[in-house]
């Protein structure tokens, strides 16, 4: 054995692969768990109600900044890639990336708007370092055991599915029933986690990412057997100009958006300016690939041409798909019938419970195979990430736990009019019946001014506290409280709570309307008394006085649970796990279809899976706000688009590394990567109408409308197999 072969690493094996393979394993599981659980939570958080603590936006205004996110996400991929292959090598860029996204989820954990853009930003960077250069770790680690290879990647991606499964089932959980920072701070407690424990550990790659590789040229040129096509000034020039244009139209659409217009980096083009500066960059961007397609030699040009064609449906794919974290979690949250009594709240408690402790379990095996072969030489390494896995126990055992504890309450009380009225509350705290609880759906405060006796009246202001040390406002309902910012507060300042919107004067004389989001349930237990009227002067001092304590007594009980609303995206994950052995089986096979065949079909499925919640939601009126859909619908989507994306997601990369020369490799997987940044934002541009289709034609119209775009790009793709097959030369 050679000193510099690669067989070294198999010395310390864990399940017949290097010990290595499992560092890296236990640190793509964190990050994915950090990135997952971000995720499942953005959109949530950006449109809860001000009642739920989250910042009320508009829908169009949450996806615009989730596709603009995901997108830049993709693309950064490029920039550390080559950061990672020219500077500083594999295993710091995967340090730096860490260590920029565990800044990044600390810093959304606190919730302010600077922070959360800050955290934003720091994710994208942190993602561009991360995410390209793990698997090329892997790469070199297996470089003269090619015949491993496949296994190494298949267990690799089992971490990467574990992580995205745990941390959209945890920070969800949290973010949603505990408060949104836990979700947040969560996602960064376990990333840092990923940072050290990788740190720590690093010598067990050897060598391997410590410098830049450098290509052997003459070796690459000997494979391409094909003319050269430098890129020439002006062709550079183009790139460069496109780039600004496409990372400066990606970041101001949704500033416009979330500003209405009042920050718009191409106003000056006029109302159209930022689909002008977009469109411009396209058209650019195909004119230099269409130029650089016509300088190769006939075979390689059709090859590239080929390789085109998939990243184009790519686009289309990945737009659709990534529905989950936007539009599906909010047809969830406020369209989905979420609770779940007697029996079948008994089976979800179990089949949850399961679900969260089999795959713990087996990790844990695999983590205690892990200390076996390590801990010797990699003590600290293990014992943080020891420590992780204890967290994670103990943070699913109290879920689990949670949710067995948890029941509905129904309850009598007396509002401000004497109606007797009758609320039912799901929670995890233990009740009898007959026992007296309180609640704030109507609680009375008084205001007056001290200074005007004769304003101090009798005028009951309902649901309302004011924090006179804060300077804030702020309105409760069952115990969340709602608060705008102080640069509101300044000068006069009203609020009227007419019909679940809650409108306020800001110090620059604007009327500002915020939309409260209200489950059916919150909105039958909410008192909203039209017309409320409150102003407050900035000199007045102001006194509160509760006037009564409202008490309910609980009449019945029963056993129930309330589903998360990111909890169906756990099952993206486990249809993954447990149907990529039987789609592998298929692709051996002497059945293993085209890749305009695998398109086709993830795209039929895509589109089967938006037909499953469009005929759902058929009952929903247009304009509604909430509705009870049955859950089935939504199992019925992940089901079918997980089985899409195992019939995609895999043959697009493998096609880019087939058809394309060896010294082109680079620049195709920008292009690729391009293709699936556009996909994403294109995924936050179809969100971003969810609304004003929901409220003209209903939601099912909206759903309705991505399965026939699905149905179109699979018949396009099936149609066009014998043109491609010409183009692929025969690589298969």
């Amino acid at each position: 054995m050679s000193e510099n072969s690669t067989d070294q690493f198999f010395k310390s094996n864990v399940l017949g692969h290097p010990s290595g393979l499992f560092v890296l394993f236990f640190t793509e599981m964190w990050e994915r768990f950090s990135f997952y659980g971000m995720r499942a939570l953005l959109v949530l958080f950006l449109t809860a109600s001000i009642f739920d603590e989250g910042w009320g936006w508009p829908r169009e205004h949450a996806m615009a900044i989730f596709g603009s996110y995901v997108g830049l996400v993709y693309l950064s991929t490029m920039l550390g890639g080559y950061f990672a292959d020219k500077k500083i090598g594999y295993r710091w860029a995967v340090v730096i990336g860490a260590l920029l996204m565990t800044l990044g989820h600390g810093s959304m954990a606190i919730e302010t708007p600077w922070s959360i853009y800050l955290g934003l930003a720091l994710l994208v960077f942190g993602n561009g370092f991360f995410k390209p250069n793990m698997t090329s770790i892997i790469s070199e680690m297996y470089q003269h055991r090619p015949e491993k290879k496949d296994g190494a990647y298949t267990i690799f991606y089992m971490g990467v599915n574990a992580g995205a499964f745990f941390g959209i089932l945890l920070c969800g959980y949290l973010g949603e029933k505990v408060g949104w920072s836990y979700g947040f701070g969560l996602a960064g407690i376990f990333m840092l986690f990923g940072l050290i424990q990788f740190w720590l550990a690093q010598n067990i790659f050897g060598n391997i990412g410590l410098k830049p590789n450098k290509l052997d040229k003459e070796s690459i040129e000997a494979q391409d057997n094909d003319k050269r096509v430098p890129f020439s000034k002006w062709q550079l020039g183009l790139i460069l100009l496109m780039t600004i244009l496409g990372l400066l139209w990606i970041l101001n659409d949704p500033a416009t958006k979330v500003s209405e217009g009042n920050f718009n980096l191409f106003g000056f083009l006029g109302d159209n300016g930022n689909n002008i500066v977009i469109i411009s960059a396209l058209i650019m961007f195909l004119i230099l690939l269409i130029y650089r397609l016509s300088q190769y030699s006939k075979t390689t040009r059709e090859k590239l041409i080929a390789v085109s064609f998939f990243a184009f449906l790519t686009v289309f794919f990945w737009a659709i798909f990534e529905q989950s974290p936007g539009t599906l979690t909010i047809f969830a949250n406020d369209y989905t019938d979420r609770i779940l009594e007697g029996t079948s709240a008994n089976i979800y408690k179990i089949v949850n419970a399961l679900i969260a402790i089999i795959p713990l379990a087996v990790i844990t095996w695999v983590l205690i195979l892990l200390f076996k072969q390590t801990f010797k030489n990699y003590k600290w390494s293990n014992l943080i990430l020891g420590c992780s896995f204890l967290i994670v126990w103990a943070i699913a055992i109290w879920m689990i736990n949670n949710d067995f504890k948890s029941q509905s309450y129904t309850a009598n009380y007396q509002n401000v009019n004497g109606d007797t009225k009758e609320v039912k509350i799901v929670s995890s705290e233990s009740y009898s019946v007959n026992d007296v609880i309180q609640i704030r759906d109507n609680q009375k405060l008084a205001l007056y001014n001290p200074k005007d006796d004769s304003n101090k009246s009798n005028t009951l202001v309902n649901n309302i506290l004011l924090d006179e040390d804060k300077n804030e406002i702020a309105e409760v309902f069952n115990g969340r409280v709602i608060r705008f910012s102080k640069e509101d507060k300044i000068g006069a300042f009203g609020t009227k709570v007419n019909k679940g919107e809650v409108e306020f004067v800001n110090s620059k004389g604007e009327t500002i309307t915020k939309t409260l989001r209200l489950s059916s349930k919150e909105r039958d237990s909410l008192e909203l008394n039209n017309n409320l009227y409150l102003k407050i002067e900035h000199d007045v001092n102001y006194d509160l006085h509760k006037e009564s304590e409202n008490r309910a007594t609980i009449t019945a009980i029963d056993n129930a649970v309330e589903i998360p609303a990111s909890w169906f995206a756990i099952l993206n994950s486990l249809f993954i796990i447990a149907l990529a052995p039987l789609f592998s089986k298929w692709w051996e096979s002497k059945y293993n279809p085209s890749a305009n065949m695998k398109y086709g079909i993830g795209m039929f499925l895509l589109a089967l899976g938006m037909a499953c919640v469009a005929f759902g939601a058929a009952g929903i009126e247009p304009g509604a706000k909430t509705a009870s859909v049955s859950m089935i619908w939504l199992v019925l989507v992940y089901l079918f688009h997980t089985m899409g994306e195992l019939c995609i997601s895999p043959v697009g990369l493998s096609y880019v590394s087939k058809l394309v020369p060896a010294r082109m490799i680079a620049f195709m997987f920008g292009v690729w990567y391009l293709a699936v940044a556009i996909g994403m934002k294109g995924a936050g541009k179809f969100g971003e109408n969810v609304d004003k289709i929901a409220d003209e034609n209903g939601i099912s119209y909206f759903f309705w409308m991505l399965t026939i775009v699905s149905v179109i790009v699979a018949v396009f793709s099936i149609v066009m197999t014998p043109i491609i097959k010409k183009l692929m030369h025969g690589v298969r």
